[in-house]
């Protein structure tokens, strides 16, 4: 059975929600989650006995939180290369500007530079009131559902 490693940090909630729920599509694919607040957890070890990796973090100021650039930079590439990565997180403002601006696509072109590999349908963003709506629940279990399906067997 693939594992996926579900690793977020969040402050409001939002985030946290939408990696439950991305973590549930998981599941439904038939893949194993572990769900993982960085804030609260040391992930360095254990982490080659996951087939992929889903990062996820609010948009701050058009950045990701400097809690998840600073995991992200702590993990150790040989274990993660060639390995696919996609990224999720909420935002609260209004976006009057591209979603290539906001801390999931931010995150995906981190790891992208550590050698793994870009999900193929890209960072998954919903604004913070959207998450926990009928309509947000079912595309965070979605994106679960399709990288978990993608994952190489």
């Amino acid at each position: 059975m693939s594992k996926v490693l579900v690793a977020y940090f969040s402050e409001g909630g939002s985030t946290e929600m939408m990696a439950q729920y991305i973590g549930e599509g998981i599941r439904i694919a038939g893949a194993e989650a572990t769900l993982m607040d960085i804030a609260n957890q040391d992930a360095h070890g254990g982490l080659n006995r996951y087939s992929g990796f889903v990062f996820g973090a609010p948009t701050y100021s058009l950045d990701m939180p400097e809690e998840m650039r600073d995991f992200l930079n702590s993990l150790d590439k040989t274990l993660l290369k060639g390995k696919p990565a996609g990224a999720f997180g909420s935002y609260a403002h209004d976006v009057a500007y591209g979603h290539e601006n906001l801390a999931p696509e931010k995150m995906l072109e981190l790891v992208e530079s550590r050698g793994m590999n870009r999900f193929q349908l890209g960072p998954l963003i919903l604004k913070a009131s959207q998450v926990s709506g009928r309509e947000g629940i079912r595309g965070c279990q979605q994106y679960g559902e399709e990288f978990a399906r993608q994952l190489p067997a």
